[in-house]
């Protein structure tokens, strides 16, 4: 009998022996991340491994994407580092909560499909801030703190700590040349453990940072006081992250699709991430969203189903409940090396090649988004701003085309063909088109070939019929779309213009004279 069922909703056969294989090669690829992002952020270790559990079982079972793998992201945890600082651990977790209620929010309005409007510059600024982001925080472990001062190593530490790191890159740009039937971020800690362990080398090691000691997540009220105040504080941290979370799961959830030529539901994936988070800002876990490089590993490895994240979430349970004393003697040095490896696979490096090939605005906004999410360490702001910063360029530029094809025809009547939208951009240039003291008695507007797009739009309009009336002349509008008309008549009340029904307009002239 072949070993295969169906698993859950997902439609196509599942080979147990490919996704179990596949699970417990994510789980060692994402230890390292999980580990590294909570120290990273200030925050105890264990906290990152509980949240590669939560994220990691309830996506993969919930979730809007089979083979897509959640857990303790960088994206999402650097946004809680300023909160950490300047407010504790306790603030983060109910912002880690309240931020996915508002991705539960999202899912359940179905707004996951407005991350189409995030624009590829975007995404590329977006993308090279925060592989910038990951390894300038792994500089932090080439330092110690001496008297209560932070100073950099030197002497034998920092070469022992530089030659392992070293080490560690080597084995991970190495190792896929000769075989890729195991992680070589995972061959590389391990080789780094037991060089350490064997030869008793005296390096950083994880327990010197914190233990990751413990049993099953504990269920946890975040002890913050229930005020305003309090909402106030963690409010504009959980916007933020559950921005961040949606647009990396979003986009994540998208190259999937295109990977296995399949359709995933971003919104019941927001519904699933917001509910994992939740149960994060509950059970001491730091919250996190999918993650791109596992996702790869997963789907490398020959997983399509649901099963393979799984395993992976309930490897790194077993990991925190059995195999903690073993976890902490792990090297910095090994984690600092893969987290370097991970910056450098994060960085678009492909923007360098296209950047004299694309619009000057446009490298202006990726580089602008790169530089906000290294300054500010705020992911989300970068994006939103990058976004805002191109809709406004796409206005200015979509105003500067619109224009007027002026004729008097044979009935002494002025005709002025429009081309490009009418919109709030693009109203000072329509109103300059047109000559109300010298036209004659009669002007008809043709919108056949433009659109009234806003009620800046529908103003110009009421404000041109008053001039036009004014002087004794009347104005009439001519082709517009069903949908123009229906902003006109919603507007019927502040605005009064003359639609001409008839689409054919030599009749029309005949009822005008």
């Amino acid at each position: 009998m072949k070993p295969y069922l169906r698993l859950f909703d997902f439609s196509q056969k599942v080979n147990y022996k490919i996704e179990i294989l596949a699970g417990l090669t994510v789980a060692m690829t994402m230890l390292p991340e999980s580990l590294s992002f909570a120290i990273l952020a200030g925050f105890p270790p264990l906290t990152g491994l509980y949240a590669a559990f939560i994220m990691g079982l309830v996506t993969s079972i919930f979730g809007g994407r089979p083979g897509l793998i959640s857990g303790g992201a960088g994206a999402t945890v650097v946004v809680l580092i300023a909160l950490m600082k300047s407010n504790g651990l306790e603030y983060v977790f109910a912002a880690v909560a309240l931020a996915g209620a508002i991705q539960i929010l999202v899912g359940l309005f179905r707004l996951g499909k407005f991350i189409r409007l995030v624009p590829q510059p975007v995404m590329y600024g977006f993308v090279n801030g925060l592989a910038v982001i990951i390894f300038m925080a792994q500089l932090q472990q080439f330092k110690t703190v001496t008297n209560g001062q932070e100073t950099w190593l030197s002497g034998s530490p920092l070469y022992i700590m530089a030659g392992l790191v070293a080490l560690t890159i080597a084995i991970v740009v190495l190792l896929p040349r000769i075989t890729k039937a195991v992680p070589p971020s995972l061959v590389a800690i391990i080789v780094v453990f037991f060089i350490v362990l064997g030869f008793g080398i005296e390096t950083k090691m994880v327990k010197d940072i914190a233990s990751v000691s413990g049993g099953f997540p504990p269920f946890h009220i975040p002890l913050v006081p229930f005020e305003w105040e309090t909402l106030d504080i963690i409010f504009p941290y959980a916007l933020i992250m559950a921005g961040v979370g949606l647009t990396e799961g979003l986009l994540t959830l998208n190259l999937v699709d295109e990977m296995t030529s399949t359709r995933g539901n971003g919104n019941r994936e927001a519904l699933a991430q917001g509910s994992a988070n939740i149960l994060n800002g509950f059970f001491f876990g730091m919250g996190g969203c999918p993650m791109i490089a596992q996702t790869l590993v997963n789907l490398s490895a020959g997983a399509r189903a649901r099963l393979s994240g799984i395993v992976a979430s309930l490897t790194i349970l077993a990991i925190i409940l059995f195999a903690a004393p073993l976890i902490e003697l792990v090297p910095m040095a090994a984690l600092t090396g893969v987290m370097i490896m991970v910056a450098i696979g994060t960085f678009e490096w492909i923007s360098f090649r296209i950047i004299n090939k694309m619009p000057k605005q446009d490298v202006f906004v990726g580089i602008l988004v790169a530089l906000i999410t290294i300054w500010l360490h705020n992911l989300a702001l970068a994006v939103l701003i990058g976004v805002i910063i191109s809709a406004l360029v796409f206005a200015w530029e979509s105003a500067k085309r619109i224009r007027a094809r002026k004729y008097t025809d044979e009935a002494g009547v002025k005709h002025y063909e429009i081309f490009g939208p009418l919109f709030f951009g693009s109203v000072t240039a329509f109103n300059e088109k047109f000559d109300v003291s010298g036209d004659p008695e009669v002007v008809v507007i043709d919108f056949k070939e433009s659109r009234v797009s806003d009620m800046s739009g529908i103003d110009a309009l009421n404000k041109l019929t008053e001039r036009y009336h004014k002087a004794g002349k009347k104005l009439h509008l001519k082709h517009l779309s069903q949908d123009c008309r229906t902003l006109l008549k919603n507007a019927d009340g502040i605005i009064d213009v003359n639609i001409m029904e008839d689409p054919a307009y030599h009749v029309a002239v005949e009822k005008l004279l």
